[in-house]
């Protein structure tokens, strides 16, 4: 209930230094040039790193034009092979978002 409770859990595990952060801001923004790079400019690609209860926490997000925020979160002991998987589903699920959007304003023929 109160962060400073005995019962607020173990502070971080994870010891992340100064570097390996960087190197996990590094990933993140390469990761959110490459979702950029897939989809047109109506689409907005973001990224987060923030401290998590056991070390640092990555989520790359897709704003579409339309439709709902896809967003995912980067383990930070990604391969290169999962980046690379992240990024085509993120930008595939924005897609999708979009048709989707557009599917449920489309006028019924009639």
């Amino acid at each position: 209930m109160h962060g400073n409770s005995p019962y607020a859990g173990n502070p971080t595990e994870a010891d992340f230094t100064p570097e390996q952060v960087e190197t996990l801001r590094a990933d993140l923004t390469a990761m959110t040039e490459s979702v950029r790079a897939l989809l047109p400019d109506e689409f907005a690609v973001g990224s987060e790193l923030r401290e998590g209860l056991s070390g640092p926490e990555a989520t790359v997000a897709v704003q579409p034009p339309v439709g709902r925020v896809v967003s995912t979160g980067v383990p930070t002991d990604a391969t290169e092979e999962e980046r690379v998987a992240l990024i085509h589903e993120l930008a595939a699920g924005a897609a999708i978002q979009v048709k989707h959007a557009v599917d449920d304003v489309a006028p019924t023929a009639g």
